[in-house]
């Protein structure tokens, strides 16, 4: 028997940021975000030697353990290991023993979600697995909880959220675990026109969003002023775009994320670099409306809304800093589990 899963990667359209306590506690965030077609992956094979085998395909690596209640958090893998060491210990269960096989359409640290849309897959096979009883909203919440409290990892909530649910969402973000998803039902010409016209730009570097994240989140404990502002911007820029997909003003979404960029800047130091700043102006220039970085910012994807057929000159201009484009198109689906 083998279980599979798979949980999409996202695109944060807008609101990117306000989803991190302790501003989510205090303010409330909004996020508006779309899943594409690149994914993560989980394999599950049960076995009987006693034994627990990680394989990190992606990434060419292995790790074999003794089959025991509770792996230890030792900097290796820790990852799947926490995922395991929580399913075993919540759900009241005896040693597993099994093959445990890992994919990513996109490298850590690239802004689409990575990390969390892995912890999505791999407690989405685990679910399959064992039938336990965890829904949607079960699944994303216990996802958070692996990564920011087992973990102490930096970062907000609207990736586990995304990769379960799927789809374009408008999602809210309350003190208390708190979190609503709001499906939006958007007219397929509208869909396909909005994947015609955006450019997924990668830029070949990658970064510790934990850094960035860290410093915004001190930012709102010290009070900061111009950086709450900014994400209290950056909410009501989610309520725009939110807006603009629904009435299918399509025009208005370079300007909306142009607008989101300039706030999102302000949130803390580090977001943008030297890089980005240039490829942005070139993008511009070539006929962009506006873009912005993917994820908490300092490296990975930027990607930017470009009308009519600008999207070709566009590219053209942006083949100066290397990288590349990665085409995609938006999917309905969330996390997908199975087994034959």
């Amino acid at each position: 028997m083998v279980i599979r899963s798979k949980a999409p990667l996202r695109l944060g359209l807008a609101g990117g940021g306000t989803d991190v306590a302790p501003f989510s506690d205090i303010y409330g965030g909004c996020i508006l975000n779309a899943t594409i077609n690149l994914y993560a992956y989980a394999d599950i094979i049960p076995n009987n030697t006693g034994k627990i085998n990680f394989l990190l395909r992606d990434k060419n690596q292995s790790f074999e353990y003794k089959s025991c209640e509770n792996l230890p958090i030792n900097g290796e893998v820790d990852l799947l290991k926490a995922i395991y060491n929580r399913v075993v210990i919540d759900f009241n269960l005896l040693p597993l023993s099994f093959d445990l096989h890992t994919f990513v359409d996109a490298p850590a640290g690239s802004g689409l979600g990575t990390s969390s849309t892995l912890v999505v897959a791999v407690l989405g096979a685990f679910v399959q697995w064992l039938n336990l009883p965890l829904g949607e909203y079960d699944i994303a919440n216990l996802a958070y909880k692996i990564e920011r409290e087992d973990l102490k990892l930096a970062g907000g909530k609207q990736d586990q959220y995304a990769a379960t649910f799927g789809g374009f969402n408008f999602m809210e973000f309350y003190a208390g675990d708190k979190v609503i998803v709001n499906p939006l039902r958007i007219k397929s010409n509208i869909l396909n026109e909005l994947s015609r016209s955006i450019i997924l730009f990668y830029t070949d570097t990658s970064r510790d969003s934990s850094k960035i994240i860290e410093a915004q989140q001190q930012n709102v404990k010290e009070k900061n002023t111009s950086s709450i502002d900014a994400m209290k911007k950056l909410k009501e820029q989610a309520v725009l775009m939110k807006e603009a997909l629904l009435k299918g003003n399509l025009h208005e979404i370079g300007k909306i994320l142009n607008m989101g960029w300039e706030y999102k800047k302000q949130m803390a130091k580090g977001i943008s670099t030297q890089l980005f700043e240039d490829v942005y102006h070139s993008a511009l220039t070539a006929g962009s409306t506006g873009g912005k970085i993917s994820g908490a910012g300092g490296g990975g994807y930027i990607f930017f809304y470009c009308p009519q057929n600008s999207r070709y000159e566009v590219i053209e201009v942006l083949k100066q800093y290397g990288g590349s484009v990665r085409r995609f198109e938006f999917t309905k689906n969330g996390l997908l589990t199975w087994q034959y």
